[in-house]
C-alpha cells in the first residue's frame, strides 16, 4: 500500500464519504460513522476561547482540585491558556489519550453542572480538534496537572473586551446576577462562585501565576523540603517553583508546567517584584458575602449569622450617629448605648428611650 495506513488505502480507493458514512439511505439520508458525529459534535462545543477556560476548570474541578490556577496571554492573534491545579493528576501513559474521544475517569461519575452533562469524554477532545494545540505539558498520579491549550482567535473567537472585571448584584429573590462581557474573567468568576466549596480560581499572566505558586509552595513546603529537594518532579506541581534554587532552575521548571517566562522575569517573581495572581473571588469578596447569605434564605432556610465583637462596635458607632439629631429633638439622652440582638432569621438594635432630665 505505498506506505499508507489502512485508513489512507480505503480513503484514496473509496473516497472520503467511505470513512464518514455508516449506511446510505438513499434520497440524502445517510447513518454517520461514530467518528464523523463525534467530530462535528466537538465542533459545536467548543465555539470560542471562554468554552475552552470552562471545560479546562470544569475537569480540575472533578480532578478534586482544591486549587486552580489559569495563566492567560494573547499574542496577536493567538490566545495561550495554561490550566494548573492540584487535583489527582493523569498518568504518564494517558497524556495523549485523554485527548482522544469517550475517554474519561468519570466511568460512574458522570453527573449535570450549572453547564450541562459533565463525563462523557468529550471536553477535552473537543478543546484539541478546535484549538491549534493542545497538551498535558506536565502531570504524575495525584501530584496535579498542567494543560496548556493555544488557539487562534481568527478562527476560534473570543470576546473582543477581555479587560473588564464583571460586576455582581441580588435580584429580589436574592440570586446573583452578574453583568458585564461574557470575557474569560467573566466565565471564571461564575464558575469560582458556583464551585466556591470546593475549589479557589486564579487568574493571571504566567508571570503572576508563577508568583503565587512560589507564595502557595513556601508557606505550605517546610524549609527542609525546599533547600534539599533532589528532584522537583516529585513534589506537587503547585508546589516545585518553591524547591528552585536560582532564576535559570526557576525558568526552567515553569517552562515544564507551561508557564513561558524569562530568567530575567524569574528572577524578578524570586525578589518578589512581580504582584500575585489574584483568588478571583477576593475581588467579589463582599458581593459574594451578601449572595451567600440571601441564596439561604430564598431556599427557605435561615442563615445563621455570627457577626464580630469588631463590626456590632462599628454598626452601633452608625445608629448612634444617626440617632443624635432625633435625640436632640425629643429631648432624649444620645449617650445611652443601644444592644445588638442576632437571631435566626433578624438583626435587631434596640435603643433605651431615655430622658434627659431621666439622666441626671
Amino acid at each position: 500500500m505505498n506506505g499508507d495506513t489502512l485508513e489512507d488505502f480505503v480513503k484514496r480507493v473509496s473516497g472520503e464519504d467511505h470513512l464518514r458514512i455508516e449506511v446510505d439511505y438513499g434520497g440524502g439520508f445517510v447513518r454517520l460513522q461514530t467518528s464523523e458525529a463525534e467530530r462535528r459534535q466537538a465542533a459545536q462545543d467548543i465555539r470560542c476561547s471562554e468554552h475552552i477556560v470552562l471545560e479546562m476548570l470544569r475537569n480540575s474541578r472533578d480532578a478534586r482540585a482544591a486549587h486552580i490556577f489559569v495563566a492567560t496571554s494573547r499574542d496577536g492573534s493567538i490566545r495561550r491558556l495554561t490550566v494548573i491545579d492540584d487535583g489527582c493528576g493523569i498518568p504518564d501513559h494517558m497524556r495523549e489519550l485523554v485527548f482522544e474521544p469517550r475517554v474519561t475517569s468519570k466511568l460512574d461519575s458522570s453527573h449535570t453542572d450549572t453547564w450541562g452533562l459533565h463525563g462523557r469524554g468529550m471536553a477535552l477532545y473537543s478543546i484539541a480538534q478546535n484549538a491549534k494545540s493542545a497538551q498535558v505539558v506536565c502531570s504524575g498520579e495525584n501530584l496535579g496537572c498542567a494543560i496548556e491549550v493555544e488557539s487562534d482567535v481568527s478562527s476560534l473567537p473570543e470576546k473582543a473586551d477581555q479587560s473588564s472585571f464583571p460586576t455582581f448584584s441580588l435580584d429580589d429573590q436574592g440570586v446573583v446576577q452578574v453583568r458585564g462581557p461574557k470575557n474569560i474573567i467573566r466565565t471564571i468568576c461564575e464558575f469560582a462562585i458556583q464551585s466556591r466549596a470546593h475549589c479557589a480560581v486564579y487568574i493571571g499572566s504566567a508571570a503572576e501565576i508563577c508568583a503565587v505558586l512560589l507564595a502557595y509552595g513556601t508557606a505550605t513546603l517546610s524549609a527542609v523540603d525546599r533547600l534539599f529537594c533532589d528532584d522537583v518532579t516529585t513534589l506537587p506541581i503547585v508546589k516545585r517553583l518553591a524547591a528552585t534554587a536560582d532564576p535559570s532552575e526557576f525558568a526552567f521548571v515553569a517552562e515544564s508546567m507551561g508557564l513561558h517566562i524569562s530568567e530575567r522575569t524569574a528572577r524578578r517573581v524570586m525578589d518578589k517584584e512581580v504582584e500575585e495572581a489574584q483568588n478571583v473571588l477576593d475581588r467579589v469578596k463582599i458581593e459574594q458575602h451578601s449572595y451567600s447569605a440571601k441564596r439561604r434564605i430564598s431556599k427557605g432556610s435561615n442563615p445563621i449569622v455570627k457577626i464580630s465583637s469588631p463590626d456590632k462596635s462599628a454598626l452601633l458607632d452608625d445608629v448612634m450617629r444617626a440617632y443624635a439629631s432625633l435625640a436632640e429633638k425629643y429631648y432624649l439622652n444620645p449617650s445611652v448605648r443601644p444592644t445588638v440582638t442576632v437571631k435566626k432569621d433578624s438583626l435587631t438594635v434596640s435603643i433605651p428611650l431615655v430622658r434627659t432630665e431621666d439622666s441626671s
